[in-house]
């Protein structure tokens, strides 16, 4: 029934094959379209540092199964992607020209927009990246009002006398409030851009010379796309408040904690570069900790992983990146069962996510690659129909299934 109001509101015929291109398959309304389009071949689309580590969610084998591509950005070069892998899914690299044009042409359309004159004016020369990380739990409010001075006098101590402060659209004002006086007392021009636009098109615009944060992903593609240095502040704090251990966050900030330069240990601001031969292990063990019903075959190089790297060693004792990043409480599970494991991935699943837009493709009678994209509007009612059409099933284990 839903399949048929949606081919009828898309204009679509009954009979045409359609491919679904979507972001976030695990949740709706990605999941929910691809229950509904029970027979349609599924594109993923993941943009940011997540595709680097496991499927949050466990998805159906009837889902799983009909996905055809992990599309993602090579923002790690020499990283694989784990995302989707248990489902044999191969991931493919979103050409860096092709997306810096779609970064470009959005930057072009902004252009115009009034409140891009009073930073152009400023002319900074650092970029400061607030993520909300109280909205999460991870921080409390003054601790993330803390992290924000922390980066602008690493920015100041940098030689930098004029910087941008970029919250989170949700942030509440106090956070610039409190970094406005910070920046007073060391002697710094702060300009706070708190318009909805992207990171990227703050980068097009201002050319800055440093960008610091926290783990956001806009950390990376400033050092990918628009070759600025970047650095860090506050990984090792957030690690260590980071739950559940499956919290889907752990392995961006993994990554950036590993690869981007603390600024306020005296280390220079770098380019992110080609992932180190030790790089892949780690993200697996990590993987593998998160999720270990889902990656049952990583057990053993997890463990001998661990023996390598972290044996004898304190979980809060080890204060390099593998010691933060180190699976506390999971050794265990590695080794045999690991019942607390099991309920924090359970824990883990029941959380809010964002909703995210889908792309669906009619594929007409040419074949797979012709036809158009209709861009979709979908309601929360529907979405959650769609849903309930499908409790009740029995849930299967995922399993990588022939083509």
């Amino acid at each position: 029934m839903w399949q048929r109001a949606f081919r009828l509101a898309w204009g679509i015929d009954a009979q045409e094959p359609v491919e679904l291109a979507v972001e976030s398959i695990q949740v709706n309304p990605a999941r929910a379209l691809a229950a509904i389009f029970s027979e349609s071949p599924v594109h993923v689309y993941a943009d940011g540092l997540m595709s680097y580590g496991p499927t949050r969610d466990r998805l159906p084998l009837t889902i799983g199964c009909r996905i055809r591509r992990l599309l993602h950005l090579d923002l790690i070069p020499g990283l694989r992607p784990m995302l989707l892998s248990e489902f044999g899914v191969e991931p493919e690299i979103v050409p860096d020209a092709a997306f810096r044009a779609v970064l470009d042409e959005v930057a072009a359309d902004a252009a115009d927009d009034p409140r891009w004159a009073p930073v152009l004016r400023e002319r900074p020369t650092a970029v400061l990246l607030g993520q909300y990380l109280a909205a999460l739990g991870i921080l409390t409010a003054s601790e993330e009002e803390d992290l924000h001075v922390r980066m602008l006098a690493g920015a100041a101590r940098a030689g930098h006398r004029s910087v941008v402060f970029k919250p989170h659209p949700t942030a509440p004002p106090s956070y610039s409030a409190a970094l406005s006086k910070a920046a007073a007392d060391a002697g710094v021009r702060l300009t706070v851009l708190d318009a909805p636009l992207l990171a990227e098109t703050l980068y097009h615009h201002c050319r800055p010379e440093l960008v610091v944060g926290c783990f956001s992903t806009a950390m990376v593609t400033a050092s990918v796309y628009y070759e600025v240095p970047v650095a860090r502040v506050g990984t090792a704090l957030v690690m260590e408040r980071l739950t559940p251990y499956p919290n889907s966050n752990r392995i961006p900030l993994a990554l950036v904690d590993r690869l981007v330069p603390d600024l306020e240990s005296g280390r220079p601001p770098a380019l992110v570069g080609t992932a180190p031969t030790s790089l892949t292990p780690l993200v697996r063990a990590l993987g593998f900790c998160m999720q270990p019903k889902t990656y049952e075959d990583l057990r053993e190089p997890t463990a001998a992983w661990l023996r390598a790297h972290l044996a004898g060693s304190p979980a809060t004792g080890s204060r390099g990146a593998a010691g933060r990043a180190r699976p506390a409480r999971r050794p265990a599970a590695v080794a045999g069962a690991a019942p607390g494991a099991a309920r924090e991935a359970r824990g883990a699943q029941g959380g809010t996510a964002r909703r995210r837009p889908v792309t669906v493709r009619h594929a007409g009678a040419a074949g797979r690659g012709a036809g158009s994209r209709v861009p979709v509007r979908f309601s929360p009612a529907s979405g959650r129909a769609a849903a309930a059409s499908t409790a009740g099933r029995r849930r299967r284990t995922a399993r990588p299934c022939p083509r």
